[in-house]
């Protein structure tokens, strides 16, 4: 398998990226393929969401068409939830996600006679960073990190705001954006729904994040961990303390759930009918869930135990039934 570097990756914002040119028609649904000669499949799958979850699923599309070439996939970054808002649409085959489907996705999708399988792909744990030049931050408590986040009024923070000994300068901020699941997920274990600081610069292209945290001494950020591994000598990660001690996310961490409470699992969503119907689309999703242990790991992120990934399989082996 290849090494991937995620300095390489560039989400398009609220778009789809095909990896492979030619990718014709998005719609889905309109795609029926089967075996051409030699064994070799055709055809398309199509997959959008999580902005966190891309780096995989381009390592994943990017080894499948080196042996299926005239299977075309393309992934998409427009964020889980522009992500969802596709596949209910029936636009796509797969959705991948940084949290679960919401219960009013799940209504669109039952209402749009969507049925899905959910499949879980590798942990996360969501990487709190400042500029390489911060040098008084050495960690932040959970209530800290809410503080320094939540909005006030439109009023602009300060450094010194947060404790009365960091410097009086303001705070800038980079976040992934609303359709982002990263966001939905700090907003609801952090914020607890609150709305977020209103001057916050917010994209779902995570490499966006990166060179304006990289490029600002007062700036502060978040996005998955991935995006920090493949950046950490341009940028500093910050300990949180949940009230058991300041813990940096990493492999160890993030696995066993130390770093709480923003580990996480990453998932992909795939359209039950799309696999039946389309024997590319069911092969792809099965050579996925085979390597996302392997290739999650090498794109930065956290592999499974091998028991979840074989609960996966077979949840697939019975949509073959």
């Amino acid at each position: 398998m290849k090494r991937y570097k995620q300095v390489a990756m560039t989400a398009v914002m609220g778009g789809v990226l095909a990896i492979t040119a030619g990718c014709g028609d998005n719609d889905a649904s309109s795609d029926k393929s089967g075996n051409s000669a030699g064994g070799q499949l055709k055809g398309e799958v199509i997959q959008d969401g999580s902005s966190t979850v891309f780096p995989i699923m381009e390592a994943v599309a990017e080894e499948y068409m080196a042996e299926q070439p005239d299977v075309k996939v393309s992934v998409g970054a427009s964020g889980t939830g522009g992500g969802f808002e596709k596949f209910i649409q029936k636009e796509t085959d797969l959705s991948n996600a940084s949290r679960p489907v919401k219960d009013e996705e799940k209504k669109l999708l039952e209402d749009n006679g969507v049925d899905y399988t959910e499949l879980k792909l590798a942990y996360d744990g969501i990487s709190i960073v400042v500029n390489k030049e911060n040098d008084f931050i050495d960690h932040l408590t959970v209530e800290e990190l809410k503080e320094i986040w939540i909005d006030d009024n439109g009023k602009e923070k300060k450094w010194s705001d947060i404790r009365s000994d960091w410097p009086d300068e303001p705070i800038k901020f980079y976040s992934p954006g609303t359709d982002s699941g990263t966001y939905d997920y700090f907003n609801e274990v952090i914020l607890e729904e609150k709305p977020m600081v209103e001057n916050a610069t917010l994209s779902e292209d995570d490499n966006v994040l990166v060179k304006g945290v990289e490029g600002d001494k007062n700036a502060i950020g978040l996005f998955g961990y991935a995006y920090y591994a493949e950046n950490k000598d341009q940028l500093k990660v910050v300990p949180i303390d949940n009230g058991e001690g300041a813990v940096e996310p990493n492999h160890e961490t993030i696995k066993n759930g130390d770093y709480a409470p923003l580990s996480r699992p990453l998932f992909t969503y795939v359209s039950n009918s799309a696999f039946k119907d389309k024997e590319q689309v069911a092969d792809y999703t099965r050579f996925a869930i085979e390597n996302a242990s392997e290739l999650a790991e090498e794109v930065g992120y956290i592999s499974l135990e091998q028991e979840d990934y074989d609960k996966d399989l077979e949840l697939l082996d019975e949509l073959e039934k």
